[in-house]
């Protein structure tokens, strides 16, 4: 195990926090946060208090097509290829999964923050909005689905980050 590298590890999203939580028992070389969030403080004023009053467990998430396109507006889908990967999500999804993890995303009490972290975030994320936090990279016009219609953009950030 001497001879190995420190890892770096990337996440998106609720997959960010994810590497937050594997950083703290492993030495890694950087951990790269795409449209995540850092810590609890950085999540909106909404999803703290949806947390603390438990409102997951009150009403579970569930998409219906009355609010899929307000849904879809929030996660910054923009044309129809990303359109076609959330419905294609939505219908192959286990609803244990993402019970699961809206449930750990939304109890999530972080208060420690990595020696060495990257943080790529859009300005229009309205998921983790960029008022909260302070990233590292800014992707213009980023929304929270940004790594794919600003995969281009969220690729230069990365392969800066790399480099360094």
């Amino acid at each position: 195990m001497e001879n190995l590298k420190k890892p770096v590890l990337m996440g998106l999203s609720f997959g960010g926090m994810v590497s937050i939580e594997i950083a703290k028992l492993l030495p890694v070389d950087k951990v790269i946060l795409i449209s995540s969030v850092k810590s609890r403080k950085e999540m909106p004023w909404w999803m703290k208090a949806a947390g603390t009053l438990r409102l997951n467990k009150i009403f579970p998430m569930r998409s219906y097509k009355i609010t899929e396109p307000i849904q879809n507006r929030f996660i910054g889908v923009t044309n129809r290829e990303d359109l076609e990967m959330v419905v294609n999500y939505r219908k192959n999804a286990p609803q244990e999964y993402i019970d699961w993890a809206v449930n750990e995303i939304l109890k999530w009490r972080n208060q420690w923050v990595p020696p060495k972290i990257f943080h790529v975030h859009g300005d229009a994320d309205k998921i983790f909005p960029i008022g909260n936090l302070v990233p590292t990279h800014i992707i213009k016009e980023g929304g929270h689905f940004m790594i794919m219609n600003k995969a281009p953009e969220v690729n230069a950030a990365l392969n800066q980050i790399l480099a360094s």
